[in-house]
């Protein structure tokens, strides 16, 4: 399916450090500098509701990287994906009276006006679980002939015992897993499994279920296998990072390198990068809760798109924080006195300020590092009184670039 317009992205006349990530499989910080273009999975919405700060923010940390790449001089391929059949989608669909398609392309054409909206850079491949089954199912049939599938009634479940590295990802032990497998879409009690952690791949027909005709007979696949087939496919093996919400570490990107490392016998991903969850009312935003705060909701009452995307970017990516009102004002605030400073046109010198925001941005997309640069020097440049000496004619035009090219923010 199509994603949504690309911003123009500035090119700057310095060259970023090469990029390193915190790996949860390692734990520890990993440089991705790949041979050719650095190749990106990251995990997309199931699109029964619209795009909300929990979204937003886990987008926004992944287009850092993308630009953190780029400005080291790397290419970059990307796909994101869009889960347009899982049971949250179904469910939402009946509750409401709408078919499923026709609800999965409404809230995915609003994640595409958000995305625009917040400057974040689309993916090379945006597909879709509902247009990609016939891949799906060929993964499937693989995973079959090497052993690592069995029936359980008329669905088929993968073997997690047939993944000798299967944990590695997460780091997670068995009972850790098993405490949440129920609540992240697991079914653990089910009888006639070999293993209450094995995973559905695919579920075949009940009555007044959506399913589609395939080879392996009617029916939809699970949600795990659905990744590991679209990233398999446009990235190939041992691609360079797969990314997403800390709360998919278990159990969904275990089992997609699982599947995937049955098959492939190498690692998935060099990487597996982790964004934060951001709350609100003191939980966790999620759909489940009702807790949510939207980017459209927001865009609808003329909020500065800016002001959205810093308020995130005052935040590590991999950091747990809470939305608030206050939070929002500040940015809008802080957007102002930028503007100030940087309609000055000269200014406090530039090179400092780019040197240290792209290495802060290097060393594992430490945004709040990079906007506490950008805030030194448009505290040095408003309070210069003397611009005889001490000034960079060119600083207002050098930093204007530099929030586009680095930080996505286009003021």
């Amino acid at each position: 399916m199509r994603a949504w317009p690309a911003p123009d992205l500035p090119v700057l006349s310095a060259t970023a450090p090469q990029v390193r990530v915190h790996d949860t499989s390692t734990g520890r910080l990993v440089e991705v500098s790949p041979d050719g273009p650095a190749r990106l999975y990251v995990c997309g919405i199931t699109p029964y509701d619209a795009t909300h700060m929990g979204h937003a923010a886990t987008f926004v940390g992944f287009d850092l990287l993308i630009r953190a790449w780029r400005n080291a001089g790397h290419e970059v391929v990307y796909v994101q994906n869009v889960t347009d059949v899982d049971d949250p989608l179904f469910e939402r669909a009946a509750k409401i009276g709408i078919d499923w398609r026709d609800l999965a392309e409404r809230e995915t054409e609003l994640l595409r006006r958000d995305m625009a909206a917040l400057r974040i850079i689309p993916p090379d491949h945006f597909p879709g679980a509902a247009e990609s089954l016939d891949l799906i199912v060929d993964l499937i049939e693989r995973l079959q002939a090497a052993g690592a599938l069995y029936q359980v009634d008329d669905d088929l479940y993968f073997s997690v015992a047939t993944d000798p590295t299967f944990g590695d990802e997460s780091r997670w032990s068995r009972d850790r897993m098993l405490e949440v497998y129920a609540d992240r879409g697991g079914d653990p009690d089910r009888p006639g499994k070999k293993d209450p952690l094995d995973c559905l791949v695919w579920r075949g027909e009940r009555p007044g279920e959506p399913a589609v005709d395939t080879r392996i007979g009617r029916g939809r696949p699970g949600w795990h296998v659905e990744c590991t087939a679209m990233a398999l496919d446009l990235l190939g093996e041992r691609f360079d990072v797969q990314g997403g919400g800390s709360d998919l570490v278990f159990p969904h990107h275990e089992m997609c390198a699982s599947e995937a490392q049955v098959l492939t016998g190498a690692r998935f991903a060099r990487a597996y990068v982790h964004a934060g969850m951001v709350g609100y009312d003191g939980e966790k935003m999620s759909k489940s809760k009702g807790n949510l705060v939207f980017v459209s909701a927001l865009l609808r009452s003329d909020i500065d798109p800016m002001a959205i995307r810093l308020t995130l970017l005052r935040h590590h990516y991999r950091s747990d924080w809470e939305w608030t009102d206050d939070l929002l004002w500040e940015s809008v605030d802080q957007l102002a006195r930028w503007r100030r400073a940087l309609a000055v046109g000269a200014g406090a010198p530039a090179g400092p300020v780019v040197d240290t925001v792209l290495a802060a941005l290097a060393n594992d997309l430490d945004a709040p590092a990079a906007i506490a640069a950008v805030d030194a020097w448009v505290d040095a440049t408003l309070g210069t009184t003397d611009l005889a000496d001490t000034t960079d004619p060119e600083a207002g035009a050098t930093v204007l670039t530099l929030l586009d090219a680095a930080l996505g923010l286009a003021l």
